[in-house]
Parts: structure tokens; C-alpha cells; sequence
């Protein structure tokens, strides 16, 4: 009884993680990086404005300012959008940007209670500075983040050899801390579960709208015809927002969603509380704020990422070493079980590669799963509790819609 419950979730496991492995493949190899930008041409005299929404970064900030002082495309222009910082983040702008006028900074002291902190940020600094309004293109981006030198110009040629509207990147996010090895791969891998990478590029009525506020580099004309900032001010997720809004049969707009591949990289939680906040948040508003749905992620994701694995590991255990089984049953649970495991360790390498993330990570991510799970069940009580999200400087209380 008790192997035959081991060898289902052999199957289950072989079974699920081999569509996983399928769907990873073809993804990879259907989709350009960020990187294959490099070699597309693209227009010298573009006139490019990015725009970085920034709460209480002063030491983030520095390193973003760096970075975008290296980008090699000519006509680019910065603005910081600070909202209502109470540390240091000014002034340490302030000394990264030195004698660089391609800066601007926009200090944001208010938010109506009606608007997001960052959106409203991000609106301010459009609002506010002549080069974003005079901008062909306006990028997005948070404060955490770091880009390579050619990195906008990249983007810009996939941006028009793409003939997308709005183009957004998966950042390669950093590994240094135990909970970025532990559990981002798994709360990545979450939320690419509710937002296929490929459906996130259909042009059809496959295609599933999303986007990560980390990059998004809009066509300005589209970005001003869909209302920009404003026509999401209340959203905490205004990435997905947008991608939603945009490809609208209305719209009509065209999103597109690569793998940064290095050319953005992102540091987002400095410790483990800060980590399970903020992808309570973005888990929260990926499950459309229904507390049902949160369950049935958490519990799913557990059984795909824990279930199948250790339910797989210890049928292998018992076909080796109990005895009674028949030699050519012990030999066909062997084989599944073996398969299984190998299926589910390369779907996770392919994974771990792609992000740029340790392999020797990825047996963690049955424990990653659990945790991941974790904080799934824990935002589906507080929807329902009617506890509030902390966020930018600001307290949300988000309806369960379930």
C-alpha cells in the first residue's frame, strides 16, 4: 500500500516535471535574452527617458546611478521621482550623479490617498521633467536594480524589432542570502507558474498579460494613450496592470516579456521579514487578491515542489532496498522513480542557468517550496483577517474577492 502511494507520486512527479522540462526547452529556444539586443541594430538619435520611482533607497540608489552613468546610448535621460524619503537618499544621489546633466531629480513630497506610493511617484516624475515628456521611449525601473552598460540599447532595438509596445524583463535577481538561495527560485518559478513566459508573448487569445516593474520600457505614444501612471494609480502590482490594460481588445497594444540575461540585475529583499512581505504582496495581487486561489497555489505548489520530489526520492529508497519485489518490479519502480528525479533536478538546473543562480541551489527547492507556501497561506489569512500590506511607505487593506 504504502509503495504504491511512493510509486503514484513517481509518476506524478515524472509526469508533471517532464511537461515542465518540455515547456522550459521550448521556451528558451523560442525566445531571445535581453542580451540579443546587442547585435540589433538600432536608432543613434532615440531620444530615451527612464524614470526610477525611489521611497528610502540611499544606498540602493547609488548603484543604479552608477550603472545608468555607463549607458552608451546618446540621447538618454534620467530622472529620479524620490517619494517622500526620510533618510539620506537625496544626498547620496545627489554625489552619485556628481556633474552628470543627463540627471534629473524630482523630490515627490505628497500621495493622494487614491494612488499607489510608487505609482504615483513614477507619475510625478513623467508629470515633472521636459525630457520624459519629450521622450520617444520612457523606461520604468526600481531603485534596487543595476544595469549593464548597453542595456537600453539593447532593449530599444528589441523594443522596435519586436514591434511591441511595451517590453519587460525578468531581472537576474541576486543570490547572497540564505532565503535568495532557499526560496526565490520557488516564489520565481511561482510566478512564472501563474504567468507563462511563453503566454506572456502570444500575440493570440492564449496570451496571458505580464509584466515586472523592475524593467518596463513603454513606446511613449502608447504609454500616453492608455492614460500612463494615472490610469493605474491604485494598483500595488502597476506592472501586471499595465500589460493587462494595454493589450486590451480596445488597445489593442502588442507586450512582450525576455529574460534579462544579465543586463538587469536586481538585489530586492535584504532580509528574511523584508522577503516574505514583499512576495506576499506580489503573490497576493498575482492571485487577483482572492484568498481561495492563494490556498490552492500554496497546496499545489507544495505537491509539485515537495510531494512529488520526496514522495519520488523515497519510492527509489524502497525499490532498492525492500525486499519481497519481484525482480522486474523492483527493476520498473527503480526506473520511474530514477526518471522522475532526473526529470525534476534538470527542469531546475535549465531553470537555475537561465536566472543566472547557483546550481548547487536547487535540491533547496523543496524547502523553498514548503516556505513558499508558506507565505501563500499566510497572505490568504491576511486577506481575510483584513490586515494590512505595508508597502512604499504606506498601509493598504486589500479586499479578499474570493
Amino acid at each position: 500500500m504504502v509503495l504504491g502511494v511512493l510509486f503514484a507520486c513517481a509518476v506524478g512527479c515524472l509526469v508533471y516535471w517532464g511537461a515542465a522540462l518540455w515547456q522550459t526547452i521550448s521556451t528558451l529556444r523560442s525566445l531571445p535574452t535581453a542580451r540579443a539586443g546587442l547585435d540589433l541594430p538600432v536608432d543613434e538619435d532615440l531620444c530615451v527617458c527612464l524614470v526610477v520611482p525611489a521611497h528610502n533607497e540611499e544606498e540602493a540608489l547609488p548603484r543604479l546611478v552608477r550603472s545608468l552613468r555607463a549607458q552608451d546610448l546618446p540621447n538618454a535621460r534620467f530622472v529620479l521621482a524620490l517619494d517622500r524619503c526620510t533618510d539620506g537618499t537625496a544626498s547620496a544621489a545627489r554625489s552619485a550623479i556628481g556633474d552628470d546633466d543627463r540627471f534629473e531629480i524630482i523630490e515627490v513630497s505628497t500621495c493622494p490617498e487614491d494612488w499607489a506610493g510608487k505609482v504615483n511617484a513614477a507619475w510625478m516624475g513623467v508629470q515633472q521633467s521636459q525630457a520624459a515628456r519629450q521622450a520617444e521611449v520612457l523606461v520604468f525601473t526600481d531603485a534596487d536594480c543595476v544595469f549593464e552598460p548597453g542595456c537600453l540599447r539593447a532593449c530599444a532595438a528589441l523594443l522596435e524589432a519586436r514591434k511591441l509596445d511595451l517590453l519587460s524583463l525578468l531581472s537576474t535577481l541576486r543570490c547572497r542570502h540564505w532565503f535568495e538561495h532557499v526560496c526565490q527560485p520557488t516564489a520565481m518559478l511561482e510566478l512564472m507558474r501563474l504567468f507563462p513566459l511563453h503566454r506572456a508573448n502570444r500575440n493570440d487569445g492564449s496570451h496571458r498579460a505580464f509584466a515586472n516593474g523592475q524593467f518596463m520600457m513603454f513606446r511613449a505614444e502608447a504609454y500616453h494613450r492608455v492614460g500612463g501612471h494615472e490610469a493605474v494609480r491604485e494598483a500595488l502590482l502597476e506592472d501586471i496592470a499595465f500589460a493587462r490594460l494595454m493589450t486590451l481588445p480596445r488597445h489593442g497594444m502588442r507586450t512582450g516579456l525576455l529574460l534579462a540575461d544579465g543586463m538587469v540585475r536586481c538585489a530586492m529583499y535584504e532580509t528574511w521579514q523584508q522577503f516574505r512581505d514583499g512576495w506576499k504582496r506580489i503573490l497576493i495581487e498575482s492571485c487577483g487578491r482572492k484568498s481561495s486561489r492563494l490556498r490552492s497555489a500554496a497546496w499545489r505548489g507544495r505537491l509539485a515542489s515537495v510531494g512529488l520530489p520526496t514522495g519520488t526520492f523515497l519510492c527509489l529508497l524502497a525499490a532498492v532496498f525492500v525486499s519481497g519485489l519481484s525482480e522486474p518490479v523492483r527493476l520498473g519502480v527503480v526506473g520511474v522513480s530514477a526518471a522522475g528525479l532526473i526529470v525534476w533536478l534538470t527542469t531546475l538546473v535549465l531553470i537555475a542557468r537561465a536566472a543566472h543562480a547557483p546550481v548547487w541551489s536547487v535540491p533547496l527547492h523543496v524547502i523553498g517550496g514548503w516556505l513558499v507556501g508558506a507565505i501563500e497561506l499566510e497572505g490568504a489569512c491576511d486577506l481575510v483577517a483584513g490586515r494590512p500590506t505595508r508597502w512604499g511607505g504606506r498601509e493598504y487593506v486589500l479586499e479578499d474577492r474570493s
